[in-house]
């Protein structure tokens, strides 16, 4: 699907908050990689955040500040949900209003869990949907006055492993379909929140491993989507925020990925809390979360 065809398919969504966004899918439908037609439908649940499970067709929310805000970055935000669901407000939306307030264009990414009946191997859905959304947002970046070279991705839990694999990773992990993919995947500038960061057994968040890899990875697939092995000298500059008492993701995962980063002389900017727990989104829920964004807005600054 080339450019301008493309854009015709933009559709509009009012969000919760009165306004109009553009909400652009990834691909057409014969062209989603990694597919399979199955009778399994997209399902919110009753909870007190918007938690979207079984995703069948990945699409990509545009939240763009107005033309005399915009500093020319933008921001892919995958938000988490241990691989079983994404926490499309909670850590989407609500961190895409807060980039656009400071000038950031923001896209949310609605990705295919790796467990969906529709998903032919499983730890491919995820990367492939992250690829495209970044090839989608540098495509359009005129339309969205974004510079090429100031385009990032942030990342919670679940969510800040597959921001670290977008960043790490080097391969296209799908056959380009169009002009789109002839596009960098690749960020310029990485946000991991509390992130899940190796699928190493004994420090990894056994859902999140479970969902993607399946209950008996191989040692190789381990390792490939351990991603604190895969940082390089040219993985981009990267943020850091995790707390010392989680209980859900053990705070070595954001340890082991900085020392990997130390290592590989790539600039990196850690800051670990005593308390706050894990999910607490933008540091807001309670007095004992993180209040981070104030950190994070001056290192984008930077």
């Amino acid at each position: 699907m080339t450019k301008q065809l493309l854009l015709p398919l933009l559709m509009m969504m009012t969000i919760c908050n009165g306004f109009a966004q553009q909400i652009i899918p990834l691909w057409e439908d014969k062209d989603i990689p990694n597919y399979q037609k199955s009778d399994e439908k997209e399902l919110i649940p009753e909870r007190d955040i918007v938690f979207i499970k079984k995703i069948q067709k990945p699409t990509l929310t545009v939240f763009l500040p107005s033309k005399q805000s915009a500093n020319g970055k933008a921001v892919l935000i995958l938000p988490g949900g241990g691989y079983a669901g994404v926490s499309y407000d909670w850590e989407g939306t609500d961190y895409a209003k807060w980039l656009n307030s400071k000038g950031v264009a923001a896209f949310v990414l609605k990705y295919r869990m790796p467990q969906a009946r529709s998903v032919k191997t499983s730890y491919l859905a995820p990367i492939q949907d992250a690829q495209r959304a970044m090839r989608i947002i540098r495509n359009n970046a005129s339309e969205y006055n974004v510079d090429l070279d100031k385009v990032g991705v942030i990342g919670s839990s679940a969510g800040g492993h597959l921001a670290s694999t977008l960043g790490t990773h080097t391969k296209a992990y799908y056959p380009a379909k169009d002009n789109i993919d002839q596009h960098d995947f690749r960020p310029n500038f990485m946000l991991l929140i509390y992130p899940v960061i190796t699928m190493n057994n004994e420090v990894t968040h056994k859902g999140s491993r479970n969902n993607l890899l399946g209950k008996n990875p191989s040692k190789e697939l381990v390792a490939q989507f351990s991603n604190e092995l895969q940082v390089d000298a040219n993985t981009p500059p990267t943020f850091i925020i995790h707390s010392g008492d989680d209980g859900v993701v053990q705070v070595e995962n954001a340890i082991l990925f900085y020392q990997a980063l130390v290592k590989n002389k790539v600039k990196a900017d850690m800051h670990l809390y005593p308390t706050g727990g894990h999910g607490y989104g933008m540091g807001i829920p309670n007095d004992k979360a993180p209040k981070w964004a104030t950190l994070a807005e001056e290192w984008l600054e930077k």
